[in-house]
């Protein structure tokens, strides 16, 4: 009986405070985003009805789509940099100041007076919070042991899931409460700012970045003409050194096209649950708003739960392995929710198994990036992966919020946009399996 308990408890031992600080701020961190961004796909077609009042009812969903783009886009391009910044400036510091800024920001939206503006400030808040994650990948990945890494990186990446419920919770309340209710939204997102202080106090900044970091400037101090290739290529813009080493430009493209299967396929699918299931309700003959949130809170059950199983499936069975079998998943399942499913008893079933496979398969990112990179360029690598594929992603929900407007239903829509998994499915094998590895140095 002992042995079984150490072995149950075995990658938890050794770790310390540091350690579970480091994910805990990750996780809260995430959690704050998936708040704020679930906000917004829960708002998104009230504020609409309020800020631009003339729009046609066609034209509702296309609009819908291009607030959430340009969100996208803005989180893209913050996303880059802040990995850059995280690789330069340290990893608590960036943290710090994405968590600020987004909060400012999210609370700013409150006081939005037309569309126009709402638009103009998601971009900047899109930019804040693009900047948080590859962060707290890096911070998680360098303080935990290899034996517990992908654990900790899906306990990290399930922080998104919970934002997520919390936010259908809170709609699930504020949204009786006045056609100027989405406003209240955005004034709870400003409560992150609160926590930068804890974490300005608590968490302790990565060994291996402050090596790194070391090392780098002593390179510097000795002049060009004075190091070697190799250490030239530690000295070289990070951005420009994943492209530029053919073994890392190879790992960026194959982890950027599985990047983009993910995040196109979620934000041109999985934005249109709480429509889809609100529309079903509604012919049903219950309220569209309680059944919206609701549909939100049950997705996200599933989504926390293949947050967390894809780390531990991953130390199981490999990478590759549970790569694949997420995509096959969200594949097959994209139909069954939004063509074969219309009573709303299966439909709670369903969408927690959804919720597991297409929003769970965002942990494969956390868990296997950082094993992609060295750690002078782990953040900035990291993020370029994860944030570059919104520059094209946010072409889903204009895709699928144009096809819904033609043809007037979300089931057709989701299908097609699926289909982006089968290239996830060709891209994955392609990529190093790195179960059991050390973090390259």
């Amino acid at each position: 009986m002992h042995d079984i308990a150490v072995a149950r408890n075995s990658w938890r031992s050794g770790l310390d405070r540091s350690q579970w600080r480091s994910l805990i701020a990750a996780n809260l961190g995430w959690l704050f985003d998936g708040f704020e961004t679930y906000a917004l796909i829960l708002t998104a077609s009230t504020v609409l009805h309020r800020l631009a009042p003339g729009v046609p009812a066609g034209s509702l969903a296309f609009l819908t789509g291009a607030t959430i783009a340009v969100t996208l886009l803005g989180w893209g391009m913050g996303g880059i940099l802040g990995g850059v910044f995280a690789d330069y400036f340290g990893r608590r510091r960036t943290l710090i100041t994405a968590i600020v800024l987004y909060a400012a920001f999210t609370g700013l939206s409150a006081l939005s007076w037309s569309w126009e503006s709402f638009l103009v400030l998601r971009f900047i808040t899109g930019f804040a919070l693009g900047s948080e994650w590859g962060t707290g990948t890096s911070l998680v990945a360098e303080m935990w042991p290899s034996n517990a890494r992908a654990k900790a990186a899906g306990l990290m990446q399930c922080g998104l899931g919970l934002g997520f419920f919390i936010a259908s919770a809170c709609w699930f309340f504020i949204a009786p409460l006045g056609p100027d209710s989405w406003r209240l939204m955005y004034l709870v997102g400003v409560l992150p700012a609160l926590f930068a202080l804890w974490l300005r106090r608590s968490v302790p900044e990565s060994e291996q970045w402050t090596k790194a970091h070391r090392h780098r400037a002593e390179l510097r101090e000795r002049g060009p003409e004075q190091l070697t290739d190799s250490e030239q290529a530690y000295t070289r813009l990070t951005l420009r050194q994943i492209f530029h080493d053919p073994k890392l430009r190879r790992l960026t493209i194959l982890g950027s096209i599985m990047s983009l299967v993910t995040t196109l396929g979620w934000w041109g699918i999985s934005t249109w649950v709480p429509l889809y299931v609100s529309d079903v309700a509604v012919k049903a003959g219950h309220s569209a708003s309680s059944w919206a949130s609701l549909a939100g809170m049950i997705y996200n059950i599933g989504a926390i739960a293949g947050y967390v199983s894809f780390g531990f499936l991953a130390d199981r069975y490999g990478r590759k392995p549970t790569v694949l079998l997420y995509f096959a998943a969200s594949l097959v399942l994209t139909p069954v929710l939004f063509l074969w499913t219309h009573d709303l008893r299966l439909i709670v079933v369903v969408l927690v198994v959804n919720g597991f496979f297409t929003l769970g398969q965002y942990t494969w990112m956390p868990v296997w990036l950082p094993e992609f990179y060295p750690t002078h360029l782990r953040a900035t690598g990291s993020a370029f992966v994860f944030n570059a594929a919104r520059f094209v992603a946010f072409l889903g929900p204009l895709l699928s919020g144009a096809i819904i407007s033609k043809l007037g239903g979300y089931g057709i829509a989701a299908t097609v946009v699926g289909l982006i998994y089968i290239v996830g499915l060709v891209t994955a094998p392609f990529c190093p399996e790195t179960r059991g590895r050390p973090l390259p140095e």
